[in-house]
């Protein structure tokens, strides 16, 4: 394994591609928002404008007083039709790393954050042999068009949520999916048009191992383009507990399951990224339902600070890999809990770090009130506001952000 030891903790903000810029037109998410009936709330479309407003995205992080920024490249930007490089999304890419460096900024760059092009998903997506090799193909491009000037490469985003939701989706929402992916292949005239992030149950270990197998193809094609560029995925953790004897054998269950398998998948890597929102705590009869009077979030589960650092610490005991918290955050409108929520998420975890756990950096998610997936813009988890309804799409810091901004400056590493 290569060793990883940045000059400085990495502190940043992260968004993806497809939740925040918009007009990405050739990509899955975009075709499958257009089906009927579909699984989205609502369409991504403009979405916060950061395609042409990613200055004032960067400008924001630097105001933070952060020193590390993670974005998304999307594919079908890049290969918007198979075998059709658009160099211009290349030269777009190019100038927001040099921008980040311009304000002293690290960029930290996702090669994959669920969407990928629509000629990808109509040719069965990951579920095509081919994929893995198409996908390093696309690392390749990017790397050897960035990677001389990036801090971390993160290969996928969460490739073990397909797994985690499968204890979770009710089944109308299975169901829903199921319909979404049959009209999508009907309009796309295909017979199998499938999608990182909406699924099926019954193809979810499959899923998973064409994941798994792309993960090293993408790994080999980071470090044949740039060998000293630090490169890992980051795995969404849902801080699993117990207060009964069942509940223990339930927790350790869908531990083994859910994040296990990636232990042999990540074996080399440089880091691994932790993804944590939440604690699920199991009783006899699965997981408890949080109390009258007990702070949630907009999905309606506990507000619990302390899962972040047991995450990490259970994932580093896991895999024995360093350590990136690539997202963490609470999704509320109400941004004194969010502030809240920092304060009592952060100062355990750089105890952790002074400790010596080997954790390289922390990037909250989000920077911005984006596009959610399903939910579309019903869920609020950005540490600024965007201003779509008045079509200015302008961004105003939220009282969070200078929580944050505070919290970074006063801690001592």
């Amino acid at each position: 394994m290569t060793a990883v030891m940045p000059e400085h903790f990495l502190w940043g903000a992260s968004t993806a591609g497809h939740q925040v810029d918009g007009g990405d037109e050739a990509s899955d998410t975009t075709f499958l928002e257009g089906v009927r009936p579909t699984v989205f709330k609502e369409p991504a479309g403009r979405a916060c404008m950061s395609w042409q407003r990613w200055a004032d995205d960067l400008d924001l992080v630097k105001g933070m007083g952060l020193n590390a920024y993670r974005f998304s490249v999307e594919w079908s930007r890049i290969e918007p039709e198979e075998g059709s490089v658009d160099r211009s999304a290349l030269d777009h890419y190019d100038r927001m790393v040099d921008g980040c460096l311009e304000r002293g900024l690290s960029p930290v760059v996702t090669l994959s954050h669920f969407t990928t092009p629509g000629w990808f998903a109509a040719k069965a997506g990951w579920f095509n042999p081919d994929a893995p090799s198409l996908f390093a193909d696309e690392c390749t491009r990017v790397i050897e068009a960035l990677g001389d000037r990036l801090a971390m490469a993160v290969t996928f985003n969460e490739p073990d949520l397909p797994r985690i939701l499968t204890y979770s989706l009710p089944k109308e929402v299975t169901d829903l999916q199921r319909a979404c992916l049959h009209a999508a292949g009907a309009k796309a005239g295909v017979e199998r048009y499938r999608s990182g992030n909406v699924f099926l149950p019954e193809e979810v270990g499959q899923l998973e191992a064409s994941f798994m197998t792309a993960h090293r193809a993408a790994v080999q094609a980071v470090r044949a383009a740039r060998p000293d560029l630090p490169v890992g995925l980051s795995l969404a953790v849902i801080d699993e507990s117990y207060v009964t004897p069942s509940g223990r054998q339930m927790a350790l269950a869908k531990r083994r399951a859910c994040y296990e398998p990636w232990v042999a998948a990540t074996r080399g890597d440089d880091f691994i990224g932790v993804q944590n929102y939440e604690r699920e705590v199991f009783g006899d009869r699965g997981p408890i339902p949080p109390s009258p009077g007990q702070e949630v979030n907009e999905a309606g589960s506990p507000v619990c600070p302390a899962s972040l650092a047991s995450s990490v610490v259970y994932v580093h005991q896991l895999t024995g890999l360093p350590i990136v918290v690539t997202e963490h955050g609470i999704s509320t409108r109400d941004d004194a809990l969010r502030s809240r929520f920092l304060r009592r998420s952060l100062a355990p975890l750089t105890d952790l770090v002074r400790d010596g756990l080997p954790l390289l950096g922390y990037f909250h998610w989000s920077l911005l009130d984006n596009f959610e997936w399903v939910s579309g813009y019903d869920v609020h988890m950005g540490l600024c506001s965007v201003d779509r309804t008045g079509g200015t799409y302008d961004r105003t810091p939220k009282g969070s952000a200078r929580v944050y901004r505070d919290l970074v400056a006063g801690t001592v590493l």
